[in-house]
């Protein structure tokens, strides 16, 4: 069975890619455009790992991770951070809200689906 990605990413172009990526490369992907609809969606999916970029409307991506990461049954699942925020110490901020793992954006395609392979395993 496929392995589960969860996007959650506002903007439509970069969601649009990277669900691209992450679909020619086998993956099930699940779509959140804000950090509620994030933890709305997580009352009934378990993805196998989530894609968060951090500047979200309506529940941001530090305080969505925070609450994942606070959950006995959801804190487990990895939290990869995409985030424009590539200023000095922010990928310690990211790691520090929860988030295991920080890619800045642009994404750098190879980075992202090197990433997602070292946290789903090699297979799919």
């Amino acid at each position: 069975m496929a392995k589960r990605v969860l996007v959650v990413e506002d903007n439509p172009d970069n969601r649009t890619l990277i669900v691209d990526i992450l679909l020619s490369q086998g993956y099930q992907v699940l779509v959140a455009p804000n950090g509620a609809e994030c933890l709305r969606l997580l009352q009934n999916e378990r993805p196998d790992l989530i894609l968060m970029d951090l500047a979200l409307p309506k529940l941001d991506g530090w305080e969505t991770t925070r609450r994942i990461k606070c959950n006995p049954q959801l804190h487990e699942i990895p939290v990869i951070a995409l985030t424009a925020h590539a200023m000095f110490g922010d990928r310690e901020k990211a790691l520090e809200a929860g988030c295991d793992d920080y890619i800045s954006k642009p994404v750098d395609l190879r980075e992202l689906t090197s990433k997602v392979r070292h946290f789903l395993g090699a297979e799919k």
